[in-house]
């Protein structure tokens, strides 16, 4: 989810630092290129007990009956502020989003219906019109892994809107719960750990926390921290490196969740911090400032 704040950013730097490192993520590149649906592999995630909590414990994973619909709305920000050297800040962020879905538990997951999308962002809000009534989709595992991601983008939608959805829903699948395969009760402690693919490789690991339940209702507190898997950063096309001089990126939220339906009913998780980055040819350096959230409810 959180990774694509450095991404973006990451790009726009190298774009005004070499004409041939402006290319897309190869997510949104294999997104943009067909007009019928497409899946798109999500890295595994590992998940490790810390502590079981307090008994009666179960296993719990969401069961959806096959089906079973909700309407749940996913809200997300992305905010980008970045300097090379001594210029003047930019400000790179993405428009917020406010998507309202209708999900349908389906043989893989949980089919998903996007509902009217509004934004505050005027030039974006007036392209919005044809993503109404498109579809995306979650494959998920019986542990509550989201494995790919399901994209249908409308063909009379403009770049700017579809990467702009396709954006929220990866911060989505970034940020689910994935329960541990042995039983656990109310206090259980438990870590995902995730490779977050864009840009700069991350690692992003989380550490959830069982703080109720009551049935099929739970509510998860989070702990998010990301770190770079490697200090250089190979730009594509040959363009040369950078190296991550300082990276901060973490976070917290909490997560309520019905186990019978297909998404979260509520939640918010928040994620910031700053980053520099160098190039070792000609010491130009990128500073950012980034953070994004995402939020499910009414």
């Amino acid at each position: 989810m959180f990774a694509l704040a450095a991404t973006l950013s990451l790009s726009s730097f190298v774009s005004g630092c070499s004409e041939s490192a402006d290319s897309p993520a190869p997510e949104a590149e294999s997104t943009q290129a067909v007009k019928n649906e497409v899946t798109v592999p999500i890295s595994a995630v590992t998940v490790a007990l810390v502590d079981p909590g307090e008994g009666p414990h179960e296993v719990l994973a969401p069961h959806p009956a096959m089906g079973a619909t909700q309407q749940v709305t996913l809200r997300t920000t992305n905010r980008i502020r970045q300097q090379i050297n001594n210029q003047a800040d930019q400000e790179l962020s993405s428009p917020a989003l406010t998507i309202p879905l209708t999900a349908a538990a389906d043989e893989h997951g949980a089919r998903l219906t996007i509902g009217k999308v509004t934004t505050p962002d005027a030039k974006l809000s007036g392209g919005l019109g044809p993503a109404e009534g498109s579809h995306a989709g979650f494959t998920v595992n019986p542990r509550g892994a989201i494995t790919s991601l399901r994209l249908s983008p409308p063909a009379d939608a403009t770049d700017a809107v579809r990467s702009a959805i396709e954006q929220a829903f990866y911060q989505a699948v970034y940020s689910a719960v994935v329960f541990p395969d042995e039983p656990i009760g109310v206090g259980a402690v438990w870590t995902m750990q995730q490779q977050v693919s864009g840009g700069v490789t991350l690692d992003q690991i989380t550490t959830a926390r069982l703080a109720e339940r009551d049935g099929n209702r739970v509510v998860v507190t989070v702990d998010v921290m990301q770190k770079p898997k490697s200090e250089i950063w190979n730009l594509p096309n040959d363009a040369g490196m950078l190296t991550v001089e300082d990276f901060v990126m973490k976070g917290s939220g909490t997560v309520t969740m019905d186990l019978g339906l297909p998404l979260p009913i509520d939640g918010l998780i928040s994620l910031g911090g700053d980053q520099t980055y160098a190039d070792p040819e000609t010491l130009t350096r990128l500073k950012q400032s980034t953070g994004s959230t995402v939020q499910w409810g009414g």
